[in-house]
């Protein structure tokens, strides 16, 4: 926004200091009235923040990115893909169970915080004699996972947004 001082300065380019004194809130006055100030035009209201998606320059919603990246912390990462949303862990073992293995995938599908914006999907083995072979993921995994980066999420945001 640019706000002209409109006050006449005297000849030397000096205001006069009954001028000086009175143009900025006048100029800010005018501003707030004409809705400059707040980034909006006359009789638009503000989307407030929270309800406003957050795109970064990581291309996707950052608090999902950030939840996703907090909650799979302890997992190797294979893929990490700030751009496309895509998050691709390495093989996961357990030191309690060596003979399971996970791998996870987790993709922003939108730059909107909302529950269809996240997709999570798993993987795991078990090892049978020398060998890992596909095993089904235990019921109600990838729903946790989903839960808890989705719950991360609107935690990270309410403690951005909340006043302090």
């Amino acid at each position: 926004m640019n706000v002209r001082n409109t006050t006449p300065a005297t000849a030397s380019g000096a205001h006069s200091g009954k001028a000086a004194r009175t143009a900025v809130p006048l100029a800010l006055a005018l501003a707030l009235s004409l809705g400059l100030v707040a980034g909006c035009r006359r009789g638009e209201r503000p989307e407030p923040a929270a309800a406003r998606p957050e795109i970064t320059s990581i291309g996707v919603n950052s608090w999902l990115w950030q939840a996703a990246l907090a909650t799979l912390k302890f997992m190797p990462m294979a893929t990490v893909d700030s751009a496309g949303g895509v998050i691709v862990t390495d093989w996961y073992q357990n030191p309690n169970q060596p003979d399971e293995r996970m791998k996870v995938q987790v993709f922003i599908l939108d730059a909107a915080l909302r529950a269809d914006a996240l997709q999570v999907s798993a993987t795991r083995q078990v090892r049978r004699g020398s060998e890992w072979v596909q095993a089904p993921v235990r019921a109600g995994t990838v729903q946790r996972l989903e839960e808890i980066i989705l719950e991360r999420a609107r935690n990270l945001r309410q403690a951005a947004v909340a006043p302090r």
